[in-house]
């Protein structure tokens, strides 16, 4: 696909908006399309302090954010994707409501246009159901900030062409991004191997076994993350993390390894989302919480390789059930959700007895599926 290619993305959000960012940062002609104007006026006003940003940072020139600014066209119409090379959507998860954008999008491109979904864990075998032609149909999962963070997840559908899937990948390299490939299964790589992060890191606190601040610093400090589990639940939104748990969870047929938490549907409940609403397991603002550990280095190491151990096991499933390639698994890991190293590798570093003797000792303390 060359360059000056034409894309359009749907989403003005935060997503939407930074897609539409990075193709036109790259000389493509962007249209940018949301149902709401003010949403569209609120990206317009957010692109440009991000930009300002960067020529501050002198990581561009005034001339380049002059052009990226330009290449980008805003609009409430569907209409304006005609001429599209590519359609990336980025609108609410909800497959029904995807179908139904998509089959519109279809009357009005061309037959050579590319019909993207930027979903995190919904179905794009199901999504390109919706279409006349399905062959033309691929998952591209960007994260968040798509800007900043490298990774991209690939996802063809069953029905999607070889062709599709080849011009797809050598255009998101073209872009800069690292790509990997996955199946088209719930939560593709990073959201199904990440989930234990999140919910045995719950579960170990339900257990009352430490608290939040405990188990993050425990995390960070001793298991070498960038940020730990209950702060970047706080960071992603839990309305945002929940929504893919449970997502992910019904997908497998509720399979208790993906079981949702009610620890974080009650603050979900609660509208207490985190960093967005100034609290959620923590406090922001005039009373953020400080982070202290209460509990020995003995049980700070025991709650890594608990947590670490579940990682491992998920990733070495995705692996036996042909979800991706390892390398593509570890480059998922360490560039999507930035852990210290790849889970496959770290499985290496402990040897595989000491995996399998940590999950069998899991598994007698509880006898649980999970």
């Amino acid at each position: 696909m060359a360059s000056k290619m034409k894309v359009s993305v749907i989403g003005a959000g935060t997503m939407g908006q930074g897609i539409a960012q990075i193709a036109a940062t790259h000389g493509c002609q962007v249209q940018l399309i949301d149902q709401s104007a003010s949403a569209l006026e609120s990206s317009k006003e957010k692109l440009r302090k991000i930009l300002q940003r960067l020529i501050e940072k002198e990581r561009i020139t005034r001339e380049k954010a002059h052009e990226i600014d330009n290449n980008i066209h805003r609009g409430t119409e569907l209409e304006a994707v005609s001429g599209s090379n590519l359609v990336i959507e980025a609108i609410v998860e909800n497959v029904e409501v995807k179908k139904a954008v998509f089959s519109k999008i279809e009357s009005i491109v061309s037959s050579e246009t590319i019909l993207a979904t930027n979903t995190s864990s919904l179905s794009v075998t199901s999504i390109a159901s919706a279409l006349t032609d399905p062959q033309r149909c691929i998952g591209i999962h960007f994260f968040n900030p798509a800007p900043v963070m490298k990774l991209v997840e690939i996802i063809p559908a069953i029905q999607t062409s070889n062709e599709v899937t080849s011009q797809v990948v050598d255009l998101i390299l073209s872009w800069g991004k690292v790509v990997v490939k996955a199946k088209d299964t719930p939560g593709f790589i990073v959201n199904r191997i990440a989930r234990p992060f999140y919910s045995e890191a719950i579960r170990i606190y339900e257990e009352g076994i430490a608290d939040p601040a405990s188990i993050d610093l425990a995390m960070t400090e001793v298991g070498g993350f960038r940020m730990g589990p209950f702060s970047l639940m706080d960071f992603i939104g839990h309305d945002v993390n929940y929504a893919v748990t449970e997502s992910v969870w019904k997908a497998f047929y509720y399979d208790p390894r993906y079981k949702p938490a009610f620890s974080q549907l009650r603050l979900v409940e609660a509208g207490y989302l985190g960093r967005k609403t100034n609290s959620g397991f923590y406090q922001y603002g005039e009373d953020s919480t400080t982070l202290v550990s209460t509990i020995s280095p003995n049980e700070s190491q025991n709650i890594v390789n608990r947590i670490v151990a579940m990682l491992i096991n998920e990733a070495a499933d995705a692996l036996h059930l042909g979800i991706a390639s390892a390398e593509d698994i570890e480059k998922a890991m360490t560039k999507g959700v930035n852990y210290p190293q790849g889970l496959l590798s770290w499985a290496d570093t402990w040897g595989i007895e000491k995996c399998v003797h940590t999950l069998d000792e899991l598994y007698h303390h509880y006898h649980e599926d999970r």
